[in-house]
């Protein structure tokens, strides 16, 4: 009996299609309403159908122009080429949910193609790390398809039912999907690519991005070499894992193909060529895939043009005004950053994951830049208030930091006030919270930075928060603690500057919150010798 071959080494070889549901107001082909528009709520089933999405006769498909925008900011993203003419195809296939009997889809001339994505090298804790190289991710092509509906197991409310009901409301939703080059070698590099591409897209504003809601449905395809003891190298089928709506599922996903791969080898000895690939679904509760259907070939879809469609033709024009729609992404957003700012990789990489916050920050750093601070000290304290205080708040209240009710130059207010001494911690604290339940007036927005610092700090000194600067009451209160903490000052003076933080806190009480504890170290600082003074620097 011959023995089984020893496999020492396999390596993992992944691509990844994507299935991006574009947020337009109607459907791909027809006015009916989408239910991946970012104003779409839940519905009963079958309620956003028409002639067009029951493929009723005489109904005929008219092209959502919109839907082609997105795919193409989408594609300029991705640094594709954006093809001057694409046309519709027909890709037939029978399915309950699908009432003409074929998708409308795009096959041989997609709207973008040739693109590329830069995956950062990230760090222990899974941040980009700058100092290393990025990997290149191939962006095969990215074409526009109408969704399928889909079959409810159970009636609306939960219900129990011992049949399927057909929901069309899916049906016709532009979808684009997103084929990248076998160019991942682990389950992580495909998330990190699959985190980034959400969050541009969501940048972009194309789709809301809810992955519990299928906005985007993940299906990677899964296979790898195999490198047996004589020496040779065998390549294993691909397997394709369908419709992952998370990312906890796409990694676990293709983890367990990896381990699974090499021993189905050596049980069936098959290797990749014509009809070998396998459709496979995930149980999610089983942690492992199971086999849907033989995966069908090109050929197997009888693709052939839409006789209803006009081909698309994209002049220069219309190229340039859907580019120029493109804002500056959010990697390139989290080199400046840190390049620019000096924040931290942990801080850059929390401001990037939303646009609204990304712009809520620079518009506080052009606020305090109004107001005369310096633009990288500007872009920290931007920072340190919206991921501090800002954070808190939106947290407790189940909001976003852009949901906040205050507006980018109350925060600048509140970051300068602190910054110059005129309020504590605490009562900087206090005001920014006040600021996000204030009534605003109309067009209080639109104000120049110097009247909202005047109106905020109007408030404070209203609520007894604003610290009135008064040397010679603050060099009494330093004089006393000085007198009756000896051994602390005595340390200080040795060197042991952190002690005086206990000094600072017993100046702090005798103050009663009219002194600034950082105008406090610093004074305290020079007494003893160890620091100049307020101001220094």
């Amino acid at each position: 009996m011959t023995a089984a071959p020893e496999i020492v080494g396999f390596d993992l070889v992944v691509g990844l299609e994507v299935h991006v549901e574009l947020a337009t107001r109607t459907k791909m082909f027809t006015r009916a309403p989408s239910p991946a528009s970012l104003e779409s709520h839940e519905a009963e089933p079958n309620t956003f159908i028409d002639p067009v999405v029951l493929a009723l006769p005489g109904s005929l498909p008219v092209m959502n122009r919109s839907a082609v925008e997105m795919a193409m900011m989408v594609g300029v993203a991705l640094n594709c080429a954006i093809a001057r003419e694409t046309k519709w195809d027909r890709k037939g296939y029978f399915y309950p949910d699908l009432p003409k009997a074929y998708q409308i889809s795009q096959y041989d001339l997609p709207i973008c193609f040739d693109g590329a994505l830069e995956l950062p090298a990230v760090d222990e804790k899974g941040f980009p790390d700058l100092s290393r190289e990025p990997r290149r991710i191939g962006i095969m092509r990215a074409h526009l398809e109408e969704d399928a509906g889909k079959l409810l197991h159970e009636a609306p409310g939960g219900h129990a039912i011992d049949f399927s009901i057909v929901d069309l409301n899916r049906a016709g939703t532009p979808l684009l999907e997103i084929v990248t080059q076998p160019d991942f070698r682990s389950a992580d590099e495909v998330v990190l690519f699959a985190k980034m591409l959400r969050t541009i897209c969501r940048f972009l504003r194309v789709t809301p991005g809810v992955m519990q809601k299928g906005h985007m449905r993940f299906e990677p395809n899964i296979n790898g070499i195999l490198t047996l003891a004589d020496g040779q190298t065998v390549t294993t089928p691909i397997v394709e894992v369908k419709n992952l709506n998370s990312f906890k599922a796409l990694k676990a996903a293709i983890e367990f193909e990896a381990r699974e791969q090499p021993r189905r080898w050596l049980l069936d000895r098959r290797v990749l060529g014509k009809g070998t690939k396998t459709t496979r679904g995930w149980d999610d509760a089983k942690g492992c895939t199971f086999v849907q259907r033989e995966k069908e070939d090109a050929h197997d879809y009888r693709y052939f043009p839409d006789p209803d469609l006009v081909p698309v033709i994209v002049d220069d024009e219309w190229k340039a005004r859907v580019s120029g729609r493109v804002p500056e992404l959010p990697m390139a957003r989290f080199k400046r950053y840190v390049r620019d700012y000096g924040l931290g990789v942990m801080e850059a990489s929390a401001l990037i994951d939303e646009r609204d916050t990304c712009e809520m920050y620079e518009s506080c750093i052009e606020a305090l830049a109004g107001l005369g601070v310096d633009r990288p000290r500007a872009g920290k304290l931007a920072a340190n208030w919206l991921l501090g205080a800002g954070l808190r708040l939106a947290n407790e209240r189940h909001s976003s930091l852009a949901g906040l009710d205050i507006s980018a130059s109350e925060v600048a207010a509140v970051a300068k006030l602190r910054e110059d001494g005129r309020l504590n911690n605490q009562s900087a604290d206090e005001l920014f919270g006040l600021l996000c339940d204030e009534a605003k007036a109309p067009h209080a927005a639109s104000a120049p930075p110097g009247a909202v610092l005047a109106r905020v700090e109007e408030v404070a000194r209203s609520r007894g928060w604003l610290i009135v600067r008064d040397d010679a009451a603050m060099e009494k209160w330093i004089d006393q603690v000085l007198a009756v903490n000896d051994r602390v000052a005595d340390d200080v003076r040795a060197g042991k500057v952190q002690a005086a933080g206990r000094l600072v806190g017993e100046v702090m009480k005798l103050a009663a919150g009219r002194a600034d504890a950082k105008s406090v170290r610093a004074l305290i600082l020079k007494k003893l010798g160890q620091g100049e003074g307020p101001g220094a620097g």
